[in-house]
């Protein structure tokens, strides 16, 4: 990726699975960027390429034209931006905060209020196409908020994905991130019981897997988790938890929008019979192991990656 013309100076708060990726696209770019996570290990790597470690939100935002946070519920958010040496506490007039997170919506509208009343501009930016689609840079970017505001940080979000799509009003995003997210989890839990059905079949899972991915039944579920399922390494690089904070909030949208989401419910309780079984911090893509359990029969094929590349 080809370095910027007109560098400036971001923060970046949050540097897990996601983050973590976010923030290197953007000191790729040649951006001068300061970083803070709980775990300061995590920006190590960051660092050895010349990003600069700040001990606080409050300090990230003090170096900061625009902030970026990527992390992993309302609560966190709420913390970090509105708490104690929080970013509000640092960003100066006219600055801009820019949320990553998926984040519920009503959050997403309050603390937006907030930084209005304070006098800087609030994006969310929520991230779609796995982690391995954001260490590429090329992770779809979903934005919600003023449009001139957007128009003025569109670069920075380039940098980090593509394509950046303008989705509407601050809000907008988060509601369109859940709902894409509400299909990926209806895909898995699909993905695994088509696989099932097929290795009971006595079909060779790597060739149901690649006639399925061409067929019209494929999806980019199938494509990529597909893959890490038939390793056996179930490695997305998102928890269950993260999946059933997800579903959660679609539920929520289905009962304040008035919209029955019989499938999405289905799926919902299998996420949580999931948790249960194999914990909380398990990789999401594990729902499907409990068809795997309950039938004793493992969905494994050879030749397939232990992580998406």
């Amino acid at each position: 990726m080809s370095k910027t013309t007109t560098p400036r100076n971001c923060g970046f708060i949050g540097l897990g699975h996601l983050g973590v990726y976010l923030a290197a696209s953007l000191i790729r770019a040649g951006h001068n960027v300061t970083i803070h996570d709980l775990n300061k290990s995590l920006g190590d790597g960051l660092i050895a390429k010349g990003a600069k470690w700040a001990n606080s939100a409050k300090e990230v935002a003090q170096a900061s034209e625009v902030v970026f946070t990527c992390l992993p519920s309302p609560r966190a958010i709420d913390a970090v931006v509105n708490g104690e040496n929080g970013v509000v506490s640092g960003l100066a007039k006219g600055a801009t905060w820019i949320d990553m997170s998926t984040n519920d919506r009503s959050e997403t509208l309050r603390l937006g209020e907030i930084a209005a009343k304070l006098g800087f501009n609030t994006l969310e930016s929520p991230v779609t196409g796995g982690v391995h689609k954001a260490a590429e840079g090329d992770i779809t970017v979903l934005v919600g908020g003023d449009e001139k505001i957007f128009a003025a940080h569109k670069d920075l979000l380039e940098a980090m994905g593509k394509p950046v799509l303008y989705v509407g009003e601050l809000g907008s995003a988060a509601v369109i991130k859940v709902i894409t997210n509400m299909l990926a989890f209806i895909h898995l839990v699909a993905c695994g019981e088509a696989l099932m059905l097929a290795k009971k079949g006595g079909i060779d899972l790597g060739i149901a897997y690649e006639v399925i991915k061409n067929s019209s039944g494929n999806s980019f579920v199938h494509e990529t988790e597909g893959q890490v399922i038939l390793n056996g390494s179930y490695d997305i690089g998102f928890t269950m938890d993260l999946a059933l904070k997800d579903m959660g909030f679609a539920m929520e949208y289905g009962r304040k929008f008035g919209v029955p989401l019989d499938v999405a419910s289905t799926v919902q309780q299998a996420f949580v019979r999931a948790k249960s079984q194999y914990g909380g911090e398990v990789w999401s893509t594990q729902v499907v192991k409990l068809l795997e359990d309950a039938l004793g029969t493992d969905l494994r094929a050879p030749g397939f990656p232990d992580r998406l590349q």
